[in-house]
């Protein structure tokens, strides 16, 4: 899927679209660790998963809450892919905030295909906690020939 219009439009559009995003974290010695999750969002800002506190991002999450997002078309030819770039602060989240949060993964799950999921199926003997990152910045490549040439993206 080729992504056009302003960088904001670009920037939504490949969320949107996609279902995986990568999720980069590291442990306390600052051992890196990426991996692909299903995510629903909240305007583009909020990530959602679904994980075992066992899995070794969700425990370097415990750790060291700064992780990297990227959310990309990884189906699209050689030197046309666009990702989205973000900065983050990420936990599981509290008991406080489960019925919305899981609402809105829900929704989602439900969108693609997936299941209903509920407060119950992320609390307790479940196994699975639903976790949720905060991002700090947004970008996309500017596609100006440059290595590494990112455009800042206002999602706010």
């Amino acid at each position: 899927m080729t992504f056009s219009g302003s960088p904001v439009r670009i920037a939504r559009d490949i969320i949107d679209a996609n279902k995986y995003m990568v999720l980069a974290t590291a442990d306390r010695e600052g051992v890196p660790w990426s991996s692909p999750v299903y995510f629903a969002h909240r305007d583009c800002r909020e990530f959602f998963w679904v994980s075992s506190p066992r899995a070794t991002h969700s425990r370097n999450l415990a750790v060291r809450p700064q992780v990297g997002l990227v959310v990309f078309d990884s189906s699209v030819p050689i030197s046309t892919g666009q990702g989205v770039y973000m900065s983050a602060i990420a936990a599981a989240v509290d008991s406080a905030d489960t019925q919305t949060a899981i609402e809105v993964f829900s929704r989602r799950s439900l969108a693609h295909g997936g299941r209903v999921w509920t407060a119950h199926d992320v609390q307790g003997a479940s196994g699975v906690r639903l976790y949720r990152a905060v991002a700090e910045d947004h970008s996309i490549l500017a596609k100006d020939g440059r290595p590494d040439h990112r455009v800042p993206v206002d999602l706010t």
